[in-house]
C-alpha cells in the first residue's frame, strides 16, 4: 500500500448512494428489500483543520475460495441448531505449524445465510448479531452458547459485565443476563426503556414529542432502528443512536432514561465515548460533532461542543485511541478522518485512503487502526509518533462488504517462544502487543485474525 497520503486540504468525493445507513445490501437483494433509505446530507464545506472545544470559529475481486456452505451433521445445541460451521485457515498439520505466524487469518465462522451486522468481544468470548434475530456466542472459535428475540435485527451489541445490551431494528434496547459457566446460558432480563417507564411515559401528555407529521411518541422510546451504542463505564452511562436522528443516555444503574438529545439532521449511524468526557456521533447526514454532559441550571445535560466535520457523504462509524487522543471517521467516500487533540483544540490530522468504495467500520486497537470497507477489504494502519499514520497490511478474504469489527487483546501471541532466540528477541516480543481481530461480512461470515502491533515485516497483504 505505502505510505498514506495525508489530505490537509478540503476535498469531496461522489456520494455512494447504494450504501445507505451504513447498510449496504448486495445487488441480489436490492430488488427485495425497499427498506433502504438515501441519505439527505446537505452540501456544506471541506473537513475543518482545527476545531475549537471554545467555540472559536473553525479553520481551515479477490479471488477467495468458496466455503462450504452445509449445516453440521452434529447433534444439535439444547438451545437451537447452530447453522454455523468453524473453517481453519489450515488443516490440522499445518494449523499446528502456523500458529507460530503473529499475522494472518486464524480461522472462519461461515454461516448459511443471513449478514453479519454487529460484533461484541468480551474476554473469550465473541458475540455475533445477524438479521436472523440469534445472538450467538463463541468460545475460541467453537460455540458456546446463544439467545434469541422474538423481533429485530440485531445491529449493535454491548456487554457490561454480566449483562448483555442489544440494539435492534425494531427500536428496542433488549437487556440480557449470563446466568453462569455452568448453565452456559442467557435470560432476558429487560428492556430500554422498562415496561414501567414506558407505561407510566404513555399516560402523560407532557412526556410525548412529534416524529413525524400527525405521529407523536413518547421521548424515552427510540421509534426507528437503534444503530449504535457506546457504553461509558467510568460513569454508569450508556449511550444509544437510531436512524430516528436522536441520540439517548440511560443511567445503567436503574435503567432510566436521563436524555434524548436531537443530535442531527439525519440517521446516527455511531456513537463512540472518548476522552476528556466527550461524546462522538456519526451521522449520514455527513456530520461528526462533539458532545459533552455539563451542568446546566439543576441538572446534567450534554451540550454540542464542538461540529468536527460537515461534508456530503454519510458518515457510517467512528473509533478513538483514548491514549493518544484521537478520534476517527469513516465515510462512505471510502476516507477515514481523523482529528487529534492539541492541548485545547482538536485539530484535524488528516485522512486515510485505502479503499475504492465506502468504509463500513473502523476499530482501534492500541496504535492499530482498522478499516473494513464495502470493498471486501481491511486496510491496517498504525499510528507513528507525531500523528504520522501507515498503512501495513490489507486483510482480504471476504466475498461480501466488510460491515462490522471488533479487536480484543490477544495474551496468547506472545506465548510461542523460542528457546533458541536471544534475550534481545524474546524482550522485543514481550513488548509486542498482539491483537485478536473479529471482522463481520454481508458474506455471512466472520473472520478471525492475529495481528502484532510492531511485527508485519513490511508486507503488504495478508
Amino acid at each position: 500500500m505505502g505510505a498514506i497520503l495525508l489530505q490537509k486540504e478540503s476535498f469531496r468525493r461522489t456520494k455512494f448512494g447504494t450504501l445507505l445507513y451504513s447498510d449496504p445490501i448486495s445487488d441480489h437483494e436490492e430488488s427485495s428489500n425497499n427498506s433502504a433509505r438515501s441519505s439527505n446530507a446537505s452540501s456544506a464545506p471541506s473537513p475543518p483543520r482545527t476545531s475549537s472545544f471554545n467555540g472559536t470559529n473553525t479553520t481551515s475481486n479477490n479471488n477467495s475460495p468458496n466455503y462450504f456452505m452445509s449445516p453440521w451433521n452434529q447433534s444439535a445445541s439444547p438451545y437451537v441448531k447452530s447453522p454455523w460451521i468453524h473453517q481453519p485457515l489450515l488443516d490440522s498439520s499445518e494449523e499446528s505449524e502456523s500458529s507460530d505466524c503473529k499475522n494472518g487469518l486464524i480461522g472462519s465462522l461461515v454461516r448459511e445465510e443471513g449478514h453479519i451486522y454487529s460484533l461484541a468481544a468480551s474476554g473469550d468470548l465473541l458475540y455475533t448479531g445477524s438479521d436472523s434475530k440469534n445472538i450467538r456466542v463463541w468460545k475460541n472459535l467453537k460455540e458456546y452458547s446463544g439467545f434469541k428475540c422474538q423481533s429485530g435485527l440485531v445491529k449493535a451489541i454491548v456487554v457490561y459485565g454480566d449483562k448483555i445490551f442489544t440494539g435492534h431494528q425494531d427500536g428496542k434496547i433488549r437487556v440480557w443476563k449470563f446466568l453462569g459457566k455452568k448453565r452456559k446460558a442467557y435470560k432476558r432480563v429487560g428492556s430500554l426503556p422498562t415496561v414501567r417507564d414506558y407505561l407510566k411515559s404513555s399516560i402523560n401528555p407532557k412526556a410525548y414529542v412529534e416524529v413525524r407529521r400527525n405521529r407523536n411518541v413518547p421521548w424515552i422510546k427510540h421509534f426507528d432502528a437503534v444503530s449504535c451504542m457506546s457504553l461509558d463505564k467510568e460513569r454508569g452511562l450508556l449511550y444509544s443512536g437510531s436512524w430516528d436522528k436522536t441520540l439517548k443516555v440511560w443511567r445503567l444503574s436503574d435503567s432510566k432514561c436521563l436524555e434524548s438529545i436531537n443530535a442531527h439532521q439525519d440517521a446516527i449511524n455511531s456513537v463512540v465515548v472518548g476522552f476528556d468526557g466527550l461524546v462522538f456521533t456519526g451521522s449520514a447526514d455527513g456530520t461528526v460533532k462533539a458532545w459533552r454532559r455539563e451542568l446546566v441550571g439543576n441538572s446534567a445535560k450534554h451540550v454540542l461542543v464542538e461540529t468536527l466535520l460537515k461534508q456530503d457523504n454519510a458518515v457510517t462509524s467512528l473509533a478513538v485511541n483514548a491514549a493518544a487522543a484521537t478520534v476517527y471517521a469513516g465515510s462512505s467516500d471510502g476516507l477515514v478522518n481523523f482529528w487529534e487533540r492539541q492541548k485545547h483544540f482538536l485539530e484535524y490530522g488528516g485522512a486515510l485512503r485505502g479503499h475504492k468504495l465506502a468504509v463500513l467500520c473502523v476499530a482501534v486497537a492500541g496504535n492499530l487502526v482498522l478499516s473494513g470497507s464495502a470493498d471486501k477489504s481491511i486496510c491496517v494502519w498504525r499510528r507513528e509518533e507525531g500523528g504520522i499514520h501507515s498503512c501495513l497490511a490489507v486483510l482480504t478474504g471476504h466475498n461480501g462488504p466488510v460491515k462490522c469489527l471488533t479487536v480484543e487483546e490477544d495474551s496468547n501471541g506472545s506465548d510461542n517462544d523460542n528457546d533458541s532466540e536471544d534475550e534481545a528477541q524474546m524482550e522485543k516480543k514481550k513488548s509486542d502487543k498482539y491483537w485478536r481481530v473479529y471482522s463481520g461480512s454481508l458474506d455471512n461470515s466472520v473472520k478471525v485474525w492475529r495481528l502484532s502491533e510492531n511485527s508485519f515485516n513490511g508486507f503488504e497483504e495478508i
